[in-house]
C-alpha cells in the first residue's frame, strides 16, 4: 500500500498543469459582417424581405434533418463557418461533417471550431490534422493539460475541469445558424445506434444570427479557449492522409449512404437560396452564459442565462411545459415550480425514465423531489426507452415529432431541452433544469415568440407524450407509473423496465451529497 501510495503521489506530482492564460500570440478573430452577397446571404435576404425585423426559424425535430441542415449549410458556405459543440464523435456523422468542413476550407472558407475538451480523448490526431489546414483553426475550451492521462487533471485540478462548455451552435457566413441541444455524433443525428437521443434544434436566419455569432466570438476569444496547436503535438507524418482515408472509408458505409441520401432528398439549401424555404417568422433573442462562468466559484455570478429564462417562462399565466432530460430541480427550482402551480398554471414536465436515461445518478437527484412536485400539482412524464418505432420514412423526415425518430435504434433517450409558455413562447437550447447547467456548465439557446412551435410542444404533451412516456402519479404516498398501451392502461408500482438492483442503487445514490454535481 505504501508503494502504491508513493507511485500515485509521484504520478500526480508529474502531471502537467495548465498555465493561467492562453499563449500571448493567440490572435483574436470575429465573425465577418459583410456577408450579404454570399449565396446563403442572398437567399436569406429574399426570404426575409416581406418580414422586416423578424427571424425565419425552422424546427429540426428529426435527427436526420438536423444532420442535413448542418451538412448543406457547410456545402453552401462562401466566407465562414463557426462551430461550437460539447461533443464531436469520430463516427459516421462526425466524419462526414469534418470532411465537409475540410472541403469548405479547401474552397477558401474560414473555419473556426470550438470544442469543449471533456470529450476529445482519442481525437487529438484528427484535431491536429484539421488545425493544420491554413483555413481551419481549432480551439479547445477549458482544456485538459494531460492529453493521455486525464485522470491526472481530475485528481489535481478537479474544480476547474469539472466546469464545461455545453453550448451548441453551427453558424455559416453569419447568415444562418443551427442552435439547440444536439451534439455531433451518430446517436444525436439519427444513425442506427443501440441508443438514440430524441432532441431538438432550430435553424434560423435573420437578426438573431449575428447575436449567435457574437456569443461564439465571446467564447472563441475568451481566456478558456486554447488554440489546439498550443496543446497538441504537430500531426505525425501521414496523419492527414490517414484522416482522409478514414473519411473515404466512412463514406462507403451503409449509414453514410443513408445520410447522403437524406441530403439529396431534402432541398433545404436549394430552397433557401431560391427564397422558397418554408419558415416560421418570429421575434427571437439569444440567451447565453458568460464564458467566464467556468472560472468562477459562484453559480449565477456573471451568468445572465438563468435569470433570462426565469423572466421569460416564470410568469406563465395558463400553462408551462418543460422538457429536460436531466431534471434535478433542487430546492429552489422545486419551490418555484410549486409557486407557479399555486397560481393556477398547469405545469407539465417530461424527463427520462430510469430505463431511458444515460446518466443514472441524475435520476436519483430528480426522484428526491418527485413526490413533492406531484403533491403540488405538477404533472410529470418519464420517457419510455422504446418511445419511437424503428425506421425513418420520408414523411418522418419532413414531419418530425417531439417523440423523435430513432432510425434503426433499439432504444430512445431524451436529450432535448425546450420549454414553452402559454402556447406563445418557446426556448430551444442546451440548458437542463439541473445544478450542473445552473452553476457549473455554460449554456445557450434561443427564446422564440413562436405560437406555432410552442403550440406544437403543448399539443405533444396532450397527444403523443402520454403515449410515449409513463405518466407519474401519486396515490397516497405511493408513486405509480401509468403506461398507456394498445392493450389498455397499465399501472406500475416500481420503476418500469428496471431491475431491482438498479432501483436500489438509485436509492442509495439519492442519500449521497452529490446533487451539486448532477
Amino acid at each position: 500500500m505504501r508503494a502504491l501510495a508513493a507511485s500515485l503521489f509521484l504520478a500526480l506530482a508529474g502531471c502537467a498543469t495548465l498555465p493561467a492564460t492562453p499563449p500571448a500570440d493567440r490572435v483574436e478573430s470575429r465573425a465577418p459582417t459583410d456577408t450579404g452577397d454570399t449565396r446563403i446571404g442572398r437567399g436569406a435576404t429574399r426570404l426575409a424581405a416581406p418580414h422586416a425585423g423578424l427571424n425565419g426559424v425552422r424546427a429540426l425535430l428529426d435527427a436526420r434533418e438536423a444532420f442535413v441542415a448542418r451538412y448543406l449549410l457547410a456545402l453552401g458556405a462562401d466566407r465562414s463557418i463557426d462551430v461550437q459543440t460539447y461533443i464531436w464523435r469520430s463516427d459516421t456523422s462526425g466524419n462526414l461533417l469534418a470532411e465537409a468542413l475540410w472541403d469548405a476550407a479547401e474552397r477558401g472558407v474560414r473555419v473556426r471550431v470550438l470544442l469543449d475538451d471533456a470529450n476529445t480523448s482519442g481525437l487529438d490526431d484528427m484535431i491536429a490534422a484539421l488545425d493544420a489546414h491554413p483555413h481551419i483553426e481549432v480551439r479547445l475550451f477549458n482544456p485538459f493539460a494531460n492529453r493521455t492521462w486525464r485522470l491526472g487533471d481530475l485528481a489535481v485540478d478537479f474544480g476547474r475541469v469539472n466546469r464545461r462548455m455545453h453550448n451548441k451552435a453551427f453558424v455559416v457566413d453569419n447568415q444562418a445558424a443551427v442552435v439547440g441541444g444536439r451534439n455531433v455524433g451518430d446517436e444525436y443525428l439519427g444513425a442506427d445506434t443501440p441508443v438514440a437521443f430524441t432532441d431538438l434544434d432550430v435553424m434560423a436566419i435573420g437578426p438573431v444570427v449575428p447575436e449567435v455569432s457574437s456569443v461564439f466570438d465571446r467564447y472563441w476569444n475568451s481566456a478558456s479557449a486554447w488554440p489546439a496547436a498550443a496543446l497538441l503535438a504537430p500531426p505525425p507524418q501521414g496523419t492527414l492522409e490517414a484522416t482522409r482515408r478514414r473519411w473515404a472509408e466512412h463514406r462507403q458505409r451503409a449509414e453514410a449512404v443513408r445520410y447522403l441520401e437524406a441530403v439529396r432528398k431534402l432541398p433545404l439549401l436549394a430552397q433557401m437560396m431560391a427564397g422558397t424555404l418554408p419558415l416560421d417568422w418570429v421575434a427571437a433573442r439569444v440567451v447565453s452564459d458568460d464564458p467566464a462562468k467556468v472560472l468562477q466559484a459562484g453559480g449565477r455570478h456573471g451568468s445572465p442565462l438563468l435569470p433570462a429564462l426565469e423572466e421569460a417562462f416564470g410568469n406563465a399565466r395558463h400553462e408551462l411545459q418543460l422538457v429536460s432530460p436531466y431534471f434535478v430541480p433542487g430546492r429552489g427550482g422545486t419551490d418555484k415550480l410549486l409557486a407557479i402551480t399555486a397560481r393556477g398554471v398547469e405545469v407539465s414536465v417530461l424527463t427520462n425514465s430510469l430505463a431511458a436515461t444515460d446518466v443514472g445518478p441524475v435520476y436519483s437527484g430528480y426522484a428526491r423531489y418527485r413526490q413533492e412536485l406531484l403533491r403540488g400539482g405538477v404533472r410529470i412524464f418519464e420517457l419510455k426507452p422504446a418511445a419511437a418505432p424503428p425506421g425513418t420514412d420520408d414523411d418522418d423526415v419532413r414531419r418530425g415529432s417531439f417523440g423523435g425518430s430513432t432510425g434503426g435504434s433499439s432504444s430512445a433517450s431524451l436529450h432535448a431541452k425546450t420549454f414553452a409558455a402559454d402556447r406563445s413562447r418557446v426556448f430551444v437550447g442546451s440548458f437542463n433544469i439541473d445544478p450542473r447547467s445552473i452553476a457549473l456548465n455554460t449554456e445557450m439557446g434561443l427564446v422564440l415568440e413562436s405560437p406555432a412551435l410552442a403550440g406544437l410542444l403543448a399539443d405533444a404533451f396532450r397527444d403523443t407524450i402520454p403515449r410515449d412516456a409513463y405518466e407519474v402519479r401519486l396515490e397516497g404516498s405511493q408513486v405509480v407509473w401509468m403506461d398507456r398501451t394498445a392493450q389498455g392502461e397499465l399501472r406500475h408500482t416500481r420503476t418500469p423496465e428496471t431491475g431491482v438492483l438498479r432501483t436500489l442503487w438509485m436509492g442509495l445514490l439519492s442519500l449521497l451529497p452529490i446533487e451539486w454535481l448532477l
